[in-house]
């Protein structure tokens, strides 16, 4: 009895002893300071809320000699912090709910140094110190027991319809382990859809992602305003709603067709898109914005190893009212230097494979890897500080002969210097212009030894099949295709290539499945690779064939080959509308292939009308099969449209078409009717 009592009282005392040299109204703050490989470029300062740098701080941190006006001097001033420290600085005792600012200042110009702030105990912000400095605004105050935020999910400005599961990222900033909560969504305002979880482990100041037991079923295309949020915590409201929420803006379109099949013994058609008039200098990938609806075609240019590679933007490829803007990056010749590959990610970012030895190009240690962009024009390319536009870069994988998107911020790289397979996740971006990495995720699969183009003329591509998680690798030095498991694996061990920069990971993974989809002997110069559900294309360098596989058995089965007529083919890809884009190389074209639509004898005609006719702006098309392919000729024979339409009764938008009279095939699963109509 006497021992329970003394722990009690113990228990009580050292409870209030922590904060006991705070007055009444007021809360103890201290501040962690976590350093970066060169903690002496840090200064900061804690002041009243709304002072200027230097007026009346509460307290300074690190260098003295960089200073209020030290941003971006590169004077590299001796001092200050050492060097991957964590520091705690304070306590102070400051007003109860009031706000207060951490100015942070940094002398090379590209951050690195990060805060925690700490209140009473509890974490309360978390600040990433980015670029020259930034003003970060905390409040004074614990945080409430129940409190949670949804921060992120997997919904971006793109979604196929359909059926979508819903995932959100939630933070507890609550002072409380919660137990039990309810996710919900609502779309366009409507009634909540619940899912309860019970008998979670969600700890204080941690994340949690949850997938939503309810899809949202897209019955119709258009563009809808999502809410996501979670109640219900532990049987309580949350105590602090203005955090509470997420909202987000969502257009649903058409998905990618599977039409790959139309291709297989059926004449094709080839159509150059874009070439040097355009600015296309020796293309070796392409790959489309996320927004289908937009049909933006993205290419990228090796150019030189000094110049840096350069990309040419298509808006409306392969129509008739096609535009390009050409731009290059001003440090592109270190994030963007002889680029191999182009892969966007659903967010909007996209990502490249410079294909060099060292992105310093200084005859030192092998030194480069992926890079992170924004394809907002006013960020990409656009002046923001010495190290260009790019948002993220990772330095262990040098010759990137090839880059697949996997998700958020995560890609695939082939890495031709270690011949591993390596996956990049840079997490979250520094922003244009920075030159922060150490929040990156690295690991490389190195069972296998895959091999590039010794003569760095082919690239080597990959692609992830995102429904079943199989990684497919062109391995272009061993003349085969392979795919990995990615689910699989065990993590672990330290990688023989260094870790120059303090990744918060850089692992092996061993133990992965592996398979040979296309063996040793069958192809040649395989360098483009692609794949929509149970099929594959291929694209042959110097022969210029794409080879169309069958994937539902392993090894792949071989079903046709497209002669396209092209020497020095490279990447690949299946558009917006099921069909083959590629770029050749040498004669710097971007093509697209067009499959012969089937003749009359082989499908049936459907009665289906199209009105108003003749038309302004939308041509309604009536009584056509689910799943219907159309596409809109012009007198010449010139496609002009296409689209996809899971209705049987849709809208065409022709607005973009001169006054004449154009063809319009609808083609379904099985028929095929020809229809003409006047354009006003």
């Amino acid at each position: 009895m006497k021992n329970t009592l003394l722990i009690l009282l113990l228990t009580l005392f050292t409870g209030t002893q922590a904060f006991a040299q705070c007055e009444a109204g007021e809360v103890e703050v201290e501040i962690l300071v976590y350093t970066d490989d060169w903690g002496y470029e840090a200064y900061w300062e804690l002041l009243p809320n709304g002072n200027n740098c230097g007026e009346d701080p509460i307290f300074i941190g690190g260098n003295d000699n960089v200073g209020c006006n030290g941003g971006g001097d590169q004077n590299q001033f001796p001092g200050g912090y050492g060097n991957n420290l964590t520091i705690n600085e304070g306590p102070w005792c400051l007003e109860e709910g009031a706000q207060y600012d951490l100015i942070y200042v940094d002398d090379w110009g590209d951050g690195g140094v990060n805060f925690d702030v700490v209140v009473n105990g509890y974490t309360v912000e978390s600040f990433n110190g980015l670029g020259i400095g930034a003003t970060f605004t905390f409040t004074a105050a614990e945080p409430q027991e129940y409190d949670l935020s949804v921060f992120e999910s997997n919904l971006y400005a793109y979604v196929a319809g359909g059926t979508f599961d819903i995932e959100a990222g939630l933070f507890n900033y609550g002072t409380e382990d919660v137990t039990s909560f309810d996710l919900n969504y609502a779309v366009d305002g409507g009634s909540p859809l619940v899912h309860s979880l019970n008998d979670v482990e969600f700890l204080s100041y941690e994340n949690l992602s949850v997938e939503h037991s309810i899809p949202w079923d897209i019955s119709e295309f258009g563009v809808y305003e999502l809410a996501i949020w979670a109640d219900n915590i532990n049987g309580n409201e949350d105590q602090a709603n203005e955090n509470d929420t997420l909202y987000i803006t969502v257009e649903a379109g058409p998905g990618i067709s599977n039409i790959i099949d139309e291709y297989v013994d059926s004449p094709t058609g080839i159509v150059e898109i874009a070439g040097a008039t355009e600015d296309v200098n020796l293309p070796t990938d392409l790959d489309f914005h996320p927004v289908l609806s937009n049909k933006e075609l993205w290419v990228i240019n090796k150019d030189t190893e000094n110049t840096g590679g350069s990309t040419v933007t298509i808006y409306n490829a392969g129509e008739e009212n096609q535009s390009e803007i050409w731009k290059r990056d001003g440090n592109a010749w270190h994030f963007m230097s002889l680029p191999t590959g182009i892969a966007f990610s659903e967010n909007s970012n996209f990502a490249n494979s410079p294909g060099v030895y060292d992105a310093n190009h200084n005859g030192g240690d092998a030194f480069t890897g992926p890079a992170l962009w924004s394809s907002d024009m006013s960020i990409y390319a656009e002046p923001s500080g010495g190290n260009g536009s790019h948002l993220d870069m990772t330095h262990a994988s040098p010759y990137c002969q090839g880059i697949a998107y996997e998700r958020d911020n995560a890609f695939w790289v082939f890495d031709g210097y270690s011949n591993d397979i390596v996956r990049n996740d840079f997490v979250d971006d520094h922003g244009p212009g920075n030159d922060y990495h150490a929040d990156a995720i690295i690991r490389r699969y190195a069972d296998d030894v895959v091999l590039k183009d010794t003569d760095d003329d082919v690239v080597s591509h990959l692609v992830l099949h995102e429904d079943e998680q199989w990684l497919y690798v062109v391995d272009h030095g061993n003349a085969r295709v392979i795919r990995i498991d990615i689910t699989t694996g065990e993590i672990g061990g330290t990688p023989e290539y260094p870790d120059y920069e303090g990744y918060a990971e850089y692992t092996m993974v061993t133990g992965y499945t592996q398979e040979t989809v296309v063996p040793e002997g069958a192809l040649e110069e395989p360098a483009g690779i692609d794949v929509i559900e149970d099929r594959m294309i291929v694209s042959e360098h110097e022969s210029g064939d794409i080879i169309i596989y069958d994937i539902s058995v392993i090894p792949a089965v071989e079903l046709d080959r497209i002669e396209t007529g092209f020497s020095s083919l490279q990447g690949i890809k299946i558009g917006p509308e099921g069909m083959i884009w590629g770029v050749d190389h040498d004669s710097h074209s971007v093509f697209m292939v067009l499959p012969e639509a089937l003749s009359t004898e082989e499908l049936a005609e459907r009665d289906i009308k199209l009105y108003p006719n003749p038309v302004r702006d939308q041509l309604n098309i009536r009584n056509m099969e689910i799943n219907s392919f159309i596409q809109v000729f012009d007198a010449q024979g010139k496609l002009l449209l296409s689209q996809n339409m899971n209705t049987e009764y849709g809208m065409l938008n022709i607005s973009s078409l001169s006054s004449g009279v154009y063809t319009v095939k609808i083609k379904g699963d099985t028929s095929l009717t020809t229809r003409r109509f006047l354009k006003l």
